[in-house]
């Protein structure tokens, strides 16, 4: 498969959960940069220089939604692990090796914040999703480097 398609769809992924995320009309109600106490976990608005740390920080915003009951972050997970396969074959055409992240640990945090507030949780790391989405995006086209 050529790179440049890798890449092409790598944004277009991006774009469909941005899309996703937007559809979603609670999440337009709360600033991704308002602190909530607990949720320091999920990562906030910074750049996102290079293919492994977009793959550490997709990692935890996958677990965060999978952990989640509600039905509209599902798909949304689904993506963030298509688009980390993505992002590994893209590591892959440039000789990186991205450490697996699979077996991430959960943060201790993450069950008693989700048995508090639910749904500021999904507010809060979908929004934050779709900030770190498009520092992605912007990092694709200046070939960011492993």
């Amino acid at each position: 498969v050529p790179i440049q398609k890798v890449q092409d769809d790598t944004k277009t992924l991006i774009k469909t959960i941005v899309t996703r995320i937007n559809d979603i009309s609670h999440t337009q109600s709360v600033s991704a940069k308002q602190r909530v106490t607990g949720l320091d976990f999920i990562p906030g608005l910074h750049p996102i220089l290079s293919l492994s740390k977009m793959d550490q920080t997709l990692a935890v915003y996958q677990q965060v939604l999978t952990s989640l009951p509600s039905q509209n972050v599902l798909q949304i997970a689904n993506d963030l692990k298509n688009l980390r396969d993505l992002l590994h074959l893209l590591a892959f055409s440039k000789s990186c090796s991205l450490p697996q992240t699979s077996g991430l640990q959960k943060p201790e945090s993450l069950d008693g914040v989700l048995e508090a507030s639910l749904y500021s949780t999904e507010v809060v790391a979908l929004s934050r999703l779709q900030g770190s989405l498009q520092d992605i995006l912007q990092q694709l086209d200046v070939s960011p480097e492993c």
